[in-house]
C-alpha cells in the first residue's frame, strides 16, 4: 500500500479527499527549464500520483543560474533524465511517463489523444508553443501557459488571466496574436508580469530550437512563474478559485476587445 505520510502537511490543508484527489490526477509538464523544472517538482511535491514531463534539451553551463536539473557537474545531460531521478526520489511510488525529445505537432497531437487531468505549457519557443496550446484548446485539455519571464525582476508582479486577457507583456502579445490565427479563443489561463521587460538584457541566439532571441535571466524569477503555474494546477484540480486578472481598459485591444474573438485587423497592447 502507498505511504503517504509524507504528505501529512499537505492534508491539514487540503483534507485527506484533496490528498486522494491530487493522488488520482496525472499531469503533463511540457518544458524542464527554470519554469517548468520547479512547476514540475512542485506538483511531485503536492502529491499528484501521475505525471508526464517532456523535454528533449540537455544542460549548459548557462542554466544553472536558475533551472532546477543544471548543476556544475552534469553540464551535457539531459533534463528530462535528471529531473525524472529527482522526482523519483521525492515520491518513488510516483508513476511517471518521461518523454526526451523537443515536442512537434505530431508528437504534440500523439500526446494529447489521450486525456490529462491539467496541461502546463513551460515552454519558451513560440512554435512549440503554439501547437501546444492549439492542440490542448482543441482537444479540451485544461491547461496553464507561462508568458515570458525573461528580462525581468519582480516577482510580486506576476499575475493569472485568461490569456487573451494578458497585457503589458511582450511574449504574450506575440503568442495572443499568433495562436488566433489557429482559431483559439478564450479558456486558456496564462501566468504573466506585468513588470516593463529591460531590453537591454536581449541577446540573439543561434535560432536552434526555435528559439531566435533571449533576455537575461535572475535566478528566482522563473522559479516563481513555475510556482504559479503549479498553484493554478493543484487549485484548478482540488476545486479552489483562481481568481483571473482582468485586463485593464486602457490596455483594451481596440479591435478585438479583451475576449480576443479572432478579427482582421491586428491587436496591439
Amino acid at each position: 500500500m502507498n505511504d503517504l505520510s509524507w504528505l501529512s502537511r499537505s492534508a491539514l490543508l487540503v483534507g485527506e479527499e484533496g490528498i486522494e484527489k491530487l493522488q488520482n490526477s496525472h499531469v503533463l509538464v511540457v518544458g524542464l527549464g527554470g519554469v517548468g523544472s520547479f512547476a514540475a517538482e512542485f506538483i511531485c511535491r503536492s502529491g499528484v500520483g501521475e505525471m508526464t514531463i517532456v523535454d528533449g534539451d540537455a544542460v549548459d553551463p548557462s542554466n544553472r543560474n536558475r533551472q532546477l536539473p543544471a548543476l556544475a557537474t552534469n553540464h551535457g545531460e539531459l533534463k528530462a533524465d535528471i529531473m525524472a531521478s529527482r522526482l523519483l526520489e521525492i515520491n518513488p511510488a510516483l508513476n511517471l511517463h518521461v518523454v526526451r525529445n523537443f515536442l512537434s505537432p505530431k508528437m504534440c497531437r500523439d500526446m494529447l489523444n489521450q486525456r490529462f487531468d491539467y496541461v502546463m505549457d513551460c515552454i519558451d519557443s513560440v512554435t512549440p508553443k503554439l501547437y501546444l496550446l492549439a492542440t490542448a484548446y482543441q482537444t479540451g485539455q485544461k491547461i496553464v501557459s507561462s508568458m515570458g519571464a525573461g528580462g525581468k525582476l519582480d516577482p510580486t508582479q506576476l499575475r493569472v488571466a485568461d490569456l487573451m486577457d494578458t497585457y503589458q507583456c511582450q511574449f504574450a502579445q506575440y503568442v495572443r496574436k499568433r495562436i488566433k490565427r489557429l482559431s483559439v479563443g478564450t479558456g486558456i489561463k496564462a501566468v504573466f508580469s506585468t513588470e516593463e521587460v529591460m531590453r537591454s538584457s536581449l541577446i540573439m541566439t543561434d535560432g536552434s530550437n526555435f528559439k531566435r532571441s533571449a533576455y537575461g535571466t535572475i535566478s528566482y524569477l522563473p522559479a516563481a512563474f513555475g510556482g504559479v503555474c503549479a498553484s493554478v494546477v493543484i487549485r484548478d484540480l482540488l476545486g479552489y478559485p483562481v481568481k483571473l486578472t482582468q485586463r485593464p481598459p486602457s490596455m483594451m485591444d481596440k479591435k478585438t476587445g479583451s475576449k480576443g474573438k479572432p478579427k482582421k485587423s491586428k491587436a496591439k497592447d
